[in-house]
């Protein structure tokens, strides 16, 4: 009997899995938190989703950060296609003056 006692005692319990939050969990929580404009609501938030706010800031600096990184991308990738433009541009010149050359040179050969 002790000795199941004392192993109970020092048997070392298993953790708790971490929770995965999904993004659109932390907007709807965002966005509630946000919303929240009387006295003790954020609080009320906080304790029913078992969060500190701690984890509301940083959601909403990553949140941030992953929308200024959409925007250079999309900037990127306009600006991209900009310089494919120029460069088709740039080959259609090169082709003409190309052709300009060779017949200018085909007709001092006839003379």
């Amino acid at each position: 009997m002790e000795k199941e006692n004392l192993r109970a005692k020092t048997e070392v319990k298993q953790r708790k899995r971490r929770r995965r939050l999904t993004k659109g969990y932390k907007l709807k929580v965002l966005q509630e938190y946000d919303s929240a404009i009387h006295s003790g609501e954020k609080g009320a938030i906080l304790r029913r989703e078992g969060l500190y706010s701690s984890a509301i800031t940083e959601w909403r600096k990553r949140l941030l950060i992953s929308n200024i990184e959409s925007v250079q991308k999309h900037a990127l990738e306009v600006e991209n296609l900009r310089l494919r433009k120029e460069l088709d541009l740039a080959k259609l010149v090169i082709d003409v003056q190309k052709k300009i050359l060779d017949i200018s040179a085909l007709s001092t050969d006839v003379k």
